[in-house]
């Protein structure tokens, strides 16, 4: 507790990759929301199915998740489209347009007090042209937000760090924190902004530790070397989950403190 009340503690979880990777949130989010007293956690479960989107049976598989978010996949997976409707605690990105089914944010309750808006945000650069203009949307769904809502956690999942941190700078004072997510490498530049924003370029990913980006390393080098279609078969081994805490002021939302770190699940562990 400080001058500004109480200080809770949220968990954000990196793209989640196969099955490996829901097996990981299923074990391990549990075991780190004890160990550093958070309340709330926030899963980007983007490569949850076979490494492309989601199906309902992978959003059970990952239920110790508060919220999950989305990218650019979201609609890989061919009925999720309607599966979607289903799903209460799942945000896909909000630049996407209003034609698709599901919502871009959503305010959801904190067990420990208030309430956290989580936002889905798609990057431009890079990315796929039919998306809107992120920080348009950002601005919009601002003025939408309860006043009452203090903690907003925006998942911008974007290929640019320099996007990320543009929408962070523009963000700051404004939401808890900017997490950036996509492109499954954790970053070293995790900050709090001078407005109180936590931001962070990437947070990681939740996939196997011996691959490239979630993928048999052995499938990748070769559509690399051949420049052939090649199947990027999922690694499903030996996982590493990459996470951040992101510590913020009930009463007022701001960020006080942010923690990266990664913890790895073995295969003996998850089949144990």
């Amino acid at each position: 507790m400080n001058g500004n009340g109480p200080v809770l503690n949220l968990l954000f979880i990196g793209d989640v990759v196969g099955k490996g990777g829901r097996n990981a949130v299923k074990i391990l989010v549990p075991e780190l929301k004890k160990r550093f007293n958070c309340s709330f956690s926030v899963v980007n479960g983007e490569n949850s199915a076979n490494g492309a989107g989601f199906s309902l049976s992978c959003v059970r598989d990952m239920e110790a998740a508060d919220v999950l978010t989305a990218g650019d996949h979201i609609w890989d997976q061919k009925n999720f489209e309607t599966e979607i409707l289903s799903v209460r605690n799942l945000v896909r990105p909000a630049n996407l347009s209003a034609l698709q089914p599901g919502k871009g944010w959503n305010v959801f309750r904190n067990p420990a007090g208030g309430e956290v808006a989580v936002i889905s945000l798609l990057g431009k650069v890079f990315m796929r042209e039919s998306a809107y203009c992120p920080f348009e949307t950002a601005e919009k769904i601002l003025t939408q937000i309860p006043p009452t809502v203090k903690c907003i956690i925006v998942d911008f999942h974007a290929e640019a760090t320099s996007e990320k941190a543009a929408m962070a700078w523009f963000l700051d004072g404004k939401v808890t924190a900017v997490i950036g997510t996509h492109t499954h490498v954790q970053t070293a530049d995790g900050r709090i902004l001078p407005g109180g924003t936590a931001f962070l370029s990437d947070v990681g990913m939740t996939g196997g530790h011996n691959s490239i980006l979630g993928r048999d390393i052995p499938d990748v080098i070769r559509k690399f070397r051949t420049g052939m279609p090649t199947r990027l078969n999922v690694t499903e081994h030996d996982i590493r989950l990459d996470y951040a805490v992101v510590s913020y002021e009930l009463m007022t939302g701001r960020a006080v403190a942010l923690r990266t770190g990664s913890e790895f699940l073995t295969t003996e562990k998850i089949n144990g």
